[in-house]
């Protein structure tokens, strides 16, 4: 009986093995002949991405890891310079000491504190809305959003420009999808007439938009939209994270730059641009599609709780914008100023009147390698290829912050004019 229970073990120890040496073969398979593959065909297409190591803390002036040169930081969101605004990291030490690092869950079981709530009401009221929800990201938000608010017999509209995360969120719900042209009312319209096809008085009709195209630096028309919106009866979502905070007179993102506060019907937008550099994001509107989304939208459901640090951070960057009505203009006077010099030294700059200014080079390897020059001149900025924009548009995407200097800025004027020139993409 005793041998026979050795040789059991024996048997299954040996199945045990050998299945283990045909995982291995498998995933050495795929390793090689598919993930090494494509890794390569990134490497030759001349879009790999590597990433540089910042030792410092995220400001306009930075230093990069094995490098003691101080270098100007043009390509992060850090629009009003609050990433390490002392205000900001001292309200959010008090946090740390107060309400932890972290709540170990979601919101509904025991991750909610008052300082959550404190600052969905206060989103809330920067909005002039009537309530607000947060989640660990916007990404999350926008992956929220559609699948719980519109059904299979609904229709969203969404410009083919939009980021990553609506496109992805639209994925995820059950309605019709169709996609107009970017920025293109004529388009917008047509698709408008075809769900219209649909009868049924249910039917819920979404416009789908960015306010600020992230990649392009262009602006969604607000007030045409709206206008398109009523004539077909369908509601409006914009997604403001390129806008909120530093776009508008006070900081209200694109319905007060278009002056129309109140009159998007839902908002998303992020924390983690200007509202303090850090990470999360929100849905602001209708208190009824709040208390819905804490009820049925899977990031929020299943998610951890945002970081009170996190929390305190983003409250205290909506105190200081409002009480410096002065940050949104810094950066948008910095905005104009850099497309001016460099549109006057013959570089193209796509996108409206926005800190962020794509200059465009269309050749991936141009990009990298321009990139790369600025980095030698002390100007870190990254190219942008395929996947991240299309084919053959590919960009350096400069991103101005109040947080510059007009010294600052003309010293990177003064590289792009250098490097353009070595290059002959400008005489």
């Amino acid at each position: 009986m005793q041998r026979t229970v050795i040789n059991l073990r024996l048997l299954a120890q040996r199945q045990a093995s050998s299945s283990s040496i045909r995982s291995a073969s498998v995933l050495a398979q795929v390793v090689d002949q598919r993930l090494n593959k494509e890794l390569e065909s990134i490497r030759q297409a001349g879009t790999w991405k590597n990433e540089r190591i910042i030792s410092t803390s995220q400001s306009a002036h930075i230093q990069v890891e094995k490098s003691s040169n101080d270098l100007l930081n043009f390509c992060a969101n850090n629009y009003l310079g609050l990433a390490n605004n002392k205000e900001i990291i001292e309200a959010a030490k008090t946090a740390l000491d107060q309400y932890g690092s972290g709540l170990s869950s979601v919101r509904f079981i025991c991750g909610t504190q008052t300082i959550h709530k404190e600052l969905e009401q206060r989103i809330a009221r920067f909005h002039q809305r009537e309530d607000a929800i947060t989640y660990i990201s916007c990404f999350d938000a926008n992956a929220g959003i559609f699948e719980t608010l519109l059904k299979e017999t609904d229709y969203v509209i969404s410009d083919e420009l939009n980021h990553a995360s609506i496109i992805d969120g639209i994925r995820l719900c059950k309605a019709k999808r169709l996609r107009y042209k970017h920025k293109d009312l004529s388009d917008l319209e047509a698709k408008l007439r075809e769900s219209h096809a649909e009868t049924n008085d249910n039917v819920i009709r979404l416009i789908a938009t960015d306010g600020v195209f992230s990649m392009d630096g262009t602006i969604a028309p607000l007030p045409d939209l709206r206008r398109l919106a009523d004539q077909y009866q369908a509601l409006l979502f914009v997604d403001e994270c390129h806008a909120t905070g530093f776009f508008g007179a006070t900081g209200r993102g694109t319905e007060e730059h278009f002056g129309m506060m109140g009159k998007v019907d839902i908002i998303n937008s992020t924390l983690g641009k200007a509202l303090g550099g850090a990470a999360g994001g929100y849905t602001t509107g209708p208190k009824a599609l709040i208390d819905l989304l804490r009820q049925r939208s899977r990031p929020y459901l299943f998610s951890n709780t945002l970081p009170p640090p996190i929390v305190a951070s983003a409250i205290t960057a909506i105190d200081l914008i409002e009480k410096d009505p002065s940050l949104p203009g810094r950066v948008l006077a910095n905005a104009k100023y850099f497309r001016d010099e460099m549109q006057g030294l013959g570089f193209k700059i796509l996108g409206d009147q926005h800190p962020i200014c794509p200059v465009m080079l269309g050749d991936a390897r141009l990009a990298s390698r321009f990139a790369d020059e600025m980095l030698k001149r002390g100007i870190y900025v990254i190219g942008f290829s395929f996947p991240v924009v299309p084919k053959d548009r590919a960009r350096i995407r400069v991103q101005v912050s109040a947080a510059h200097t007009k010294a600052d800025l003309q010293r990177c004027i003064d590289a792009f004019a250098q490097v353009g020139r070595q290059y002959k993409v400008i005489k």
